[in-house]
Formats: structure tokens, C-alpha cells, sequence
């Protein structure tokens, strides 16, 4: 019997048309970042930033526990996403990853990998105080906030990584190129 899974990916979206997240798998489909197994948060039946419906949402729709859930999030969609990361982790579910697209605001933490991505510099250095991973991204030149989420594939700036030693390393990159190095990293 094998007991090894795949990883899940969810995608938990906020305020916005669904054709914006449709753009987005799309767009990060069409440069070779594969998500074999995808789950949508349905926002258009709950509230985007619910973790309590979120967590339902997976009760219903995850039923393997050796399954390893890798979540990407935007903007509201960040607040239910990282509640329900904890609670699922709780139940006994491996979280490989959150990549955390604009939460601005919203405290992020956890024994799990977290990312964050953000559209400006200004949104990046404020949210720091509020918890990220040792590996981030803002654009430069800034975006609107919808366009991260929309065209991801169009935006450049910069990879933070924070090293061993607490000093921070910039390299310049696309949000695409940035994402497939998460995605590589955290699937494997």
C-alpha cells in the first residue's frame, strides 16, 4: 500500500472577480509551475477571509491525511488561509507552504514554511513586522494590488532572503521565477 500522496494545492482568493484568479493559475500554468491537484476556496459562496468556512471547505473536500497541503493566498483570502493552516496542521495534516499574496495586515505565523509576496516596497517592509519566511518578494516597479494577482507573469522586483547570520539578500527577478523557485523548493 502506498501511503505517499501528492500535494495538494489550494488557492483561497479575496475580493475580486473569479476571472482574476482564473488569470492567475493561467498565467502560472502557461510558464511550466504545475499544480496537478488544485482545490479553489469558493468565494463566491463564503467569505474570503473565513478560516472557519475554509477549514470546512477541506473537511469536505480533502479526506487523505498523508496528503500535504501547500496554500497560496491573496489579500483577504490570506486571513482564512493562514487560520486554517494552523487548525489543519492541528488535525494532522503536513502544510509544506503558504505563499501569501498581499496580506497586508494580517499577522502571519506558524511551524510551516510562509512566504510573502507583496506589490510595493512600502507593503513589503510593513508587513515584516507582522511575521514572513526567510524568503519573500515585492515588485519593482510597484503594481496595483489586483494586477499581482492577475498577471503575476508581467511583474518584476525583488527576492528577500534572509540568511543564517539575519542579513538580507536581494535578487532581482520576476514574480513567475520567484514562485517556481517556492513551488520547486516546497513540493518536492
Amino acid at each position: 500500500m502506498n501511503t505517499k500522496e501528492s500535494n495538494l494545492y489550494l488557492i483561497c482568493p479575496g475580493f475580486h472577480d473569479q476571472g482574476l484568479t482564473d488569470s492567475f493559475i493561467r498565467n502560472i500554468s502557461h510558464h511550466s509551475i504545475n499544480l496537478d491537484n488544485l482545490l479553489i476556496f469558493p468565494t463566491d459562496q463564503y467569505p474570503p477571509y473565513s478560516g472557519f468556512h475554509l477549514v470546512q471547505y477541506l473537511r469536505e473536500k480533502c479526506h487523505k491525511k498523508t496528503q500535504k497541503l501547500i496554500i497560496i493566498a491573496f489579500s483577504a483570502g490570506v486571513v482564512a488561509a493562514v487560520t486554517a493552516a494552523w487548525q489543519w496542521q492541528l488535525q494532522g495534516t503536513t502544510i509544506k507552504g503558504l505563499i501569501a499574496f498581499d496580506g497586508w495586515g494580517v499577522p502571519l505565523g506558524g511551524n510551516f514554511p510562509i512566504y510573502r509576496v507583496s506589490h510595493d516596497q512600502f507593503t513589503h517592509e510593513s508587513s515584516i513586522i507582522l511575521g514572513t519566511g526567510s524568503m519573500n518578494f515585492y515588485a519593482d516597479p510597484a503594481v496595483e494590488h489586483l494586477d499581482l494577482w492577475r498577471s503575476p507573469h508581467l511583474v518584476q522586483g525583488w527576492m528577500t532572503e534572509t540568511t543564517s547570520s539575519n542579513q538580507t539578500m536581494l535578487s532581482k527577478m520576476s514574480l513567475i521565477d520567484f514562485l517556481m523557485t517556492i513551488i520547486t523548493n516546497i513540493s518536492s
